[in-house]
């Protein structure tokens, strides 16, 4: 199986007492841009856990990238067929 393409993602992290906040960003063969977000909040019974944070947060942010992936692909598809696709969300 040849590569085509391939995509680097972008993600760093802040800390700021009990909460984490991811920001990641893919930048697609045709020059496209995406930036995400995600958020993680410690409980103060939680003990600190920074990975965990992180990890969350991460997971957040990636799920963000691929909602805004998913509606790029779909508003593509649509223009070429010209009927309205619907992403299938999880």
């Amino acid at each position: 199986m040849n590569t085509l393409v391939g995509w680097h993602v972008e993600m760093e992290f802040k800390e700021e007492g009990d909460r984490t906040r991811a920001v990641c960003m893919v930048r697609l063969g045709d020059g496209t841009e995406f930036r995400a977000h995600g958020n993680a909040n410690r409980h103060p019974s939680d003990p600190e856990q920074l990975r965990v944070g992180e990890e969350i947060a991460g997971a957040r942010a990636l799920m963000d990238l691929a909602s805004q992936l998913l509606q790029k692909a779909h508003t593509e598809i649509d223009e070429v067929s010209g009927r309205t696709s619907h992403p299938i969300n999880r």
